[in-house]
Formats: C-alpha cells, sequence, structure tokens
C-alpha cells in the first residue's frame, strides 16, 4: 500500500554482503527479473572494477544483477537518457530502472510527452543528496585525503561529512562544505538539489532510518510499488521489518538536514545574480554565452531535448552555421526549450568543454517558473507543465466545447488538432 514504510535486505547473503544497505535493491531487481514481471533491468556496473567509471547496463540475466550491486557516488551517469533510447524502439520491453530523484524526475517528463509508455518502467528511486564528477573525485582523494584513488572501495555521504573507506577497512571523512569552499566535493547542480528521497518514484530506497543496521529503508509510493514489494516479500526474496518512529523521524530529519544546505546553496549562487539590475543581469550571461562554441554537447546529452530535427541545426537556418559563438539566439532557443521542463540533473553543464555554467541558468529560470506557476516538474506524470497548455483561442471553436471548461488540454492533443 503506498506510504507504507519497511526496513529491507536480501534473503541472499552474498547480495546482502555486497550491498550498500543490505542489498534489498538487488533483491528487488533480480526478483523482478526471475519472475519476468519486467524483460531488462536498467543499473550502474564499475568498468572493469573501476569505482570512477559508472557505466549503464541493460541486464537481462537474473544472476549478473548482483554486479550493480552498491553505491557509486564518484560515477554520474544519464540514467533517463538512456531508458528513452531503449524503449524508443522497444515500446513494449518493461524496465526496471534504478533512479536518483533527477533521473525519476526526467524520465515522468519524458512520459508526459509520450516519449516513453510510463506503465511499462519500474522506478526503483535510490536517496541522493549529490554525486562528484570522477575527476574531481580523483584529485580531491589524493590532495585532501592523501591516498591512492584506487584504493577506495567505497564512499559516503552523511551527516555533512564525505566519507571513503579503503581496501583494508580504514575510514576516513572529511567536513562535505569545506571540500566544497576549495572547490571539491559534488557537482554544483547536486549542491543545490533539494530533492533527496524520490518520492516520485514507485519505491524510495535508501539508508536514512536504517540506524546503524545493514538495511534498506524502503517508502512504497506506487502501487507499482507495492504490488513489486508485496510479491517480494511472499516470496521470501526480501526479509522486512517494520521501522519504529525514532527510525522514520531519523530519516526525515537527515533529509530536512540536505534541505537546508541545498537551500544555503541555492542562496550564495543565485541571489546576487538576481540582484543584479536587467541590463547587468544580461551582460553576465552575454559574457559566458560568447564562449559558446556551439558543439552541441549540452543539447545532445539533455534527457529532455528530444526532437527529431533541432531547430537549432544549421540546415533548419534560424540560427547561421559556422559562427563561434554562434548568435545569441542559440543558447536562448535551449534556455526556452528547458525552462519548465529541467529537473537540475546537470548533465548539460558536465558535458560543456567551455564550462559555462548552464545549471545555474536553467536552474534559476527553473525556479521561477516554478515560483509563478506552482509546477515543479517531474513529480506527477498527471500534471503537465503550464506552458505545454493551450487556451480556447489557440483550438478550433468547434473542438473546443469537447474538452475542460477551464481550457487546458495536454500539448499532443493540441498538436493533433492544429494539424487538422
Amino acid at each position: 500500500m503506498k506510504g507504507n514504510m519497511y526496513l529491507g535486505w536480501s534473503s541472499d547473503d552474498r547480495i546482502r554482503e555486497m550491498g550498500a544497505s543490505g542489498g534489498a535493491v538487488t533483491a528487488l531487481l533480480k526478483f523482478a527479473l526471475e519472475m519476468k514481471i519486467v524483460d531488462a533491468v536498467l543499473a550502474v556496473k564499475k568498468r572493469n572494477g573501476n569505482r570512477y567509471d559508472g557505466v549503464l547496463s541493460l541486464i537481462t540475466d537474473p544472476d549478473e544483477v548482483v554486479e550493480s550491486a552498491g553505491a557509486l557516488y564518484f560515477a554520474p551517469v544519464n540514467m533517463a537518457k538512456e531508458v528513452s533510447k531503449y524503449l524508443d524502439g522497444a515500446k513494449d520491453l518493461k524496465l526496471a530502472v534504478t533512479c536518483k530523484p533527477c533521473d525519476c524526475r526526467a524520465i515522468i517528463e519524458l512520459a508526459k510527452r509520450g516519449q516513453i509508455n510510463i506503465a511499462n518502467v519500474i522506478l526503483i528511486g535510490l536517496n541522493c543528496t549529490g554525486t562528484v564528477l570522477p575527476a574531481v573525485a580523483r584529485k580531491m582523494i589524493k590532495d585532501e585525503y592523501h591516498v591512492i584513488p584506487e584504493d577506495v572501495v567505497g564512499e559516503d555521504l552523511d551527516n555533512g561529512k564525505l566519507i571513503i573507506t579503503l581496501a583494508d577497512g580504514t575510514r576516513k571523512q572529511r567536513d562535505l562544505e569545506e571540500l566544497e569552499e576549495k572547490g571539491y566535493g559534488r557537482r554544483e547542480n547536486c549542491r543545490r538539489c533539494a530533492f533527496n528521497i524520490p518520492r516520485m518514484a514507485d519505491l524510495a530506497c535508501g539508508k536514512w532510518g536504517s540506524k546503524g543496521k545493514k538495511a534498506t529503508f524502503i517508502e512504497i509510493c506506487s502501487q507499482k510499488g507495492s504490488e513489486l514489494m508485496e510479491q517480494a516479500i511472499e516470496a521470501g526474496g526480501l526479509v522486512v521489518e517494520t521501522p519504529d518512529e525514532e527510525a522514520i523521524e531519523d530519516r526525515e530529519k537527515k533529509d530536512k538536514q540536505a534541505v537546508v544546505l541545498a537551500q544555503r546553496w541555492e542562496q550564495r549562487d543565485f541571489d546576487a545574480l538576481r540582484r543584479l539590475p536587467n541590463k547587468d543581469r544580461l551582460n553576465y550571461w552575454l559574457g559566458y554565452f560568447n564562449r559558446c562554441i556551439k558543439c552541441f554537447g549540452c543539447r545532445d546529452v539533455c534527457p529532455l531535448c528530444y526532437c527529431q530535427e533541432c531547430y537549432l541545426d544549421p540546415a533548419r537556418g534560424f540560427v547561421q552555421g559556422g559562427q563561434t559563438p554562434p548568435h545569441v539566439m542559440f543558447p536562448l532557443v535551449r534556455l526556452a526549450h528547458v525552462a519548465d521542463s529541467c529537473v537540475n540533473c546537470g548533465q548539460c553543464q558536465d558535458a560543456c568543454p567551455m564550462e559555462i555554467p548552464l545549471t545555474r541558468l536553467y536552474h534559476m529560470l527553473n525556479s521561477e517558473l516554478s515560483y509563478m506557476f506552482g509546477y515543479v516538474p517531474g513529480m506527477d506524470v498527471t500534471e503537465y507543465p503550464p506552458l505545454t497548455t493551450v487556451t480556447h483561442e489557440e483550438l478550433h471553436i468547434e473542438e473546443v466545447n469537447a474538452f475542460k471548461k477551464n481550457g487546458e488540454l495536454p500539448i499532443e492533443k493540441a498538436d493533433a488538432l492544429r494539424q487538422n
């Protein structure tokens, strides 16, 4: 039932040992494949055992799922982009997907736009307070922890500390805020993210609330999630107990602490910009736009960019080809296209070779739109963005009366009317 909470761990000793928090997520994925609830699992594996090189893997063999066990903070991946690729050519493929909150939100936004059938996807959400770019992680471990990066076998973010575990069992920790003041620590977008528990997924899983026990705190967030949990428990693949009030309160407390830290970073990054006069703010961003070499990296990695024929391609003639930097309309069109749907995943900024702070721009405008319209992207598949609805005047008058009196209509239906 939606809202139910469990502490869970795998009944398989090997999975329980390899998992970061008792292997509950791995056990659920393995069970879903064995029972043919899904056709495949999309999860992250270490490439050749390298925890700084996580790769997305489509897994169809239940025995291979264990290779994805464990947390990888130093290997951010573009989960939603891959989900759309796999489901684009195989509409009936059923997937179980492990995903951070931003991944979940992007997948939900894609579903609203008809890019995937959300009914065929089980979202197993993972608590997340941020990820670290691999190159930054390696340098940070050398400079701040004074160890060889290859000696690290585990990492964790907890109570404001970034903790690493070495092969000999030694644990070293540093204050997260101090690291980030030095330019280390989490990606910029992650620092501002206030979505830590992925309640928009079917299941929200994490260690918060486990109180030191090697177990996963699981919150059921949908009927799909409830059915998967019930079947896995009944089959004996997952062992569960009910968390006590102290565990539930501890989970909420840690979430609130992470939100407060995110709000401080947002205030630090945005307040000075918001106070600038309009002309100065424009010049600030124009200075960054002048760095652009029009490599299309930001567009190509964005999980919400899905047009088959991009308006910005030189052949379309909207932006002249061969110009560096391109006309200012190049970044402004990108901004307009993602402003209402950006989930702050940070993929665009990671891909930018010119170090333009794209997530700062998109997130700031998205925050303004959320405040204006009361809409937060990626939280509910049934709630459409305000800028993808149309009014009576935009539709054929004879068709309008057949729809809601408030005049709102999902964009795909509006497009169909416009083509008639």
